[in-house]
């Protein structure tokens, strides 16, 4: 690993990135054009010491899923993430699954202007890739605080919710069965339009392995695109709180960008504005993951 050429290449790009450019406000006392180190450390879900570190060529080898979170926070091209991957000796991980998949351009620029609903990213079998610091309130922040780092479709909600009971809780029992069918109908038509994606097809079938209600899902047949839902959100602190989920799908299908909304003067647009303060509070004290 290069470690003084990644310092190098870190420390260009961040004078690069202007703070309106992630939604920070630059202030009259910046001295510097760009980002300030804290500040892509806090873009990124780093600590600001760590970051400091790879920005002074030390530290311990950063993984897949930090050098991912870097290229998000950093705004990286294609080529410059790949190249940054190469300076650390990593392996380059596959474009479209997994944590450290490029987040698409355009909807990772969108989702830098929703800086008042719940936004973010998700690939197509639903791994969180970016999020606001709404959503983070609303559905838990990715990844939870301590995670280690993880990749593939295994990591993502679809997988979680046929295989772990737990991820659950964010929705009432009774509209699960409701969720379960949109998930599995949504995949078959993910799955057919990328039907040459080995992920995909080894997340099927694994999921028809260890879930007997998908597998009785998958043999329906039934398919249909997720591009807007209703859903009633359990929050631990501001109950149940009903909102629209809404879908952006980027040009290959691949990801997604979501965003909540409530009608005006509801009880779920007056707790979603809560969330600024009761929600994200919440889930920074608890360091927990939930999703959507």
């Amino acid at each position: 690993m290069n470690l003084s050429e990644l310092a190098a290449f870190l420390k260009s790009r961040r004078a690069r990135v202007r703070p309106r450019d992630v939604g920070l406000t630059a202030g009259p006392r910046r001295r510097v054009p760009g980002l300030r180190r804290e500040e892509v450390a806090q873009l990124a879900g780093l600590s600001a010491d760590y970051y400091t570190e790879l920005e002074r060529g030390r530290g311990a080898q950063p993984s897949d899923q930090t050098l991912a979170a870097l290229s998000r926070a950093l705004r990286l091209s294609r080529d410059e993430r790949d190249h940054l991957f190469h300076l650390a000796d990593r392996r380059i991980p596959p474009a479209t699954h997994g944590p450290a998949a490029h987040v698409e351009p355009g909807l990772l620029s969108l989702l830098d202007r929703l800086t008042t609903t719940p936004a973010m990213v998700i690939t197509a079998l639903h791994e969180t890739l970016a999020q606001n610091a709404l959503a983070a309130a609303l559905v838990g922040a990715h990844p939870p605080v301590g995670a280690p780092a993880a990749a593939g479709p295994t990591t993502g909600f679809l997988y979680r919710w046929f295989t772990e009971p737990s991820s659950r809780d964010l929705y009432p029992p009774e509209d699960h069965p409701h969720h379960s069918a949109v998930f599995v109908s949504d995949l078959r038509a993910v799955a057919a339009r990328h039907g040459r994606d080995a992920g995909i097809a080894g997340l099927v079938a694994r999921l028809r392995r260890s879930s007997e209600e998908f597998s009785a899902l998958w043999d329906t047949g039934d398919v249909g695109v997720r591009r807007a839902d209703h859903k009633r959100i359990v929050h631990p602190t501001l109950g149940v709180i009903e909102v629209d989920c809404h879908s952006l799908f980027s040009e290959d299908g691949h990801q997604r960008l979501l965003w909540f909304t409530a009608p005006p003067g509801s009880q779920g647009a007056a707790r979603l504005e809560l969330l600024s303060v009761v929600g994200r509070q919440d889930m920074s004290a608890a360091g927990e993951e939930r999703a959507v």
